[in-house]
Formats: structure tokens, C-alpha cells, sequence
């Protein structure tokens, strides 16, 4: 179930990014994307800080072994980006 108000974009702002993002790329801007942008001082920005500390901060794999890991967790997840 998608909600109206993040399909759309919320404010005006919101709307022209992702109008720019189908724009330049000719697709919808993905499901992540809109979600992070929507309210992003209460979600998009925290958990944007929380993944980039995840997947770029200190730790006993290498930054590569997290990215492959999250791709084939989203691949598991049949998630297409």
C-alpha cells in the first residue's frame, strides 16, 4: 500500500525533485527515494545517517563485503535497486 502524500511528494519542493528525478533518469523515482524525502527531519535524515554509519563506519568487514552483503539481502528481498 503506497501513501497518497509520499506518492506525491508532500510539499512543493518534494514534488519537483522527483518530477526532475523522472525527468532526467525517463523513470519514477524509487520507493526508497520518496520515502527517505517525505518528513525527512523525522525519517529520512536519521535513517540516512544510521544506514551511512552502518555501511561506512568502523568495522571488521570491508566496505565492499557490506555492499555485496546488502545487495544480496535485497536481492533476497526481491527489491530492485
Amino acid at each position: 500500500m503506497r501513501l497518497r502524500n509520499v506518492e506525491r511528494g508532500g510539499g512543493f519542493k518534494n514534488r519537483f525533485v522527483l518530477w526532475l528525478i523522472r525527468w532526467v533518469s525517463g523513470f519514477r523515482a524509487p520507493d526508497v527515494v520518496r520515502t527517505l524525502r517525505y518528513r525527512k527531519t523525522f525519517f529520512g535524515d536519521p535513517h540516512s545517517r544510521h544506514t551511512q554509519a552502518v555501511m561506512r563506519g568502523p568495522s571488521e568487514w570491508t566496505v565492499g563485503e557490506r555492499e555485496l552483503f546488502a545487495a544480496f539481502v535485497s536481492k533476497m528481498n526481491e527489491c530492485l535497486f
